[in-house]
């Protein structure tokens, strides 16, 4: 494999990671934003467990989502800066 083609396909699986945490950020954002939603819909009726458990679950799946894909996001950002520091 000559080494154009290794570059090309690095470049191509980061701009992937990208997307995916890209597109986690958004949702355990969105996660959040659902849960606090929900929470001053709670508040402003009853609080039955329903909206408790609706919550917890919105809560765990926002985190769940969302501390990967920040992670990722910062792993491709320092590899690009890595591969701009090397290269120039």
């Amino acid at each position: 494999m000559s080494e154009a083609t290794t570059g090309d396909e690095v470049l191509v699986r980061r701009a992937r990671a990208s997307r995916i945490a890209s597109n986690g950020q958004r949702l355990g954002y969105l996660a959040f934003l659902a849960a606090i939603v929900v929470f001053a819909a709670g508040l402003s009726t009853t609080f039955t467990d329903g909206v408790a458990t609706a919550l917890v679950v919105l809560l765990v799946f926002g985190s769940i989502v969302l501390a990967p894909s920040i992670v990722l996001h910062h792993a491709v950002k320092a590899a690009a800066s890595e591969d701009s520091q090397s290269s120039g």
